[in-house]
């Protein structure tokens, strides 16, 4: 079995459409109002990715189960994207950090600068 990517576009609106149980039109809305943008075929058909059929899932459970309206779903979604990017970002300048901090460490070492003042460091812990 072949793998998919998450963002690949690749279910038209009729199938999207029974996998979130909501009808065609209330997807052709969404799209319209800016909640959810599937990519477009050559022939202009409707193609959305399982990160668009999870979004509408997450608008559904916003809308139906906690009873928050459109406008409200959309800010709550913007700010988690928001969030999450934010995390990435996060992630990959600790990332960053941890081996320049890693990398300074051992040139202190290899040079005699950290060793005495380290241990007396621990030493006094």
């Amino acid at each position: 079995m072949d793998y998919q990517a998450p963002d690949e576009p690749c279910y038209v609106i009729s199938v999207t459409a029974r996998m979130v149980n909501l009808h065609p039109q209330t997807l052709r809305y969404y799209e319209r109002i800016g909640l959810v943008v599937p990519a477009r075929s050559a022939g202009n058909v409707r193609l959305y990715s399982q990160n668009d059929i999870e979004r509408l899932r997450k608008i559904c459970r916003l809308t139906n189960e906690l009873g928050i309206n459109l406008a409200g779903a959309d800010v709550i979604l913007r700010l988690t994207d928001t969030i999450e990017q934010l995390q990435a970002e996060m992630d990959e300048m600790r990332t960053a950090l941890e081996s320049e901090i890693q990398r300074l460490r051992q040139y202190l070492n290899e040079n005699g600068i950290i060793e005495s003042n380290y241990r007396s460091e621990e030493a006094s812990k």
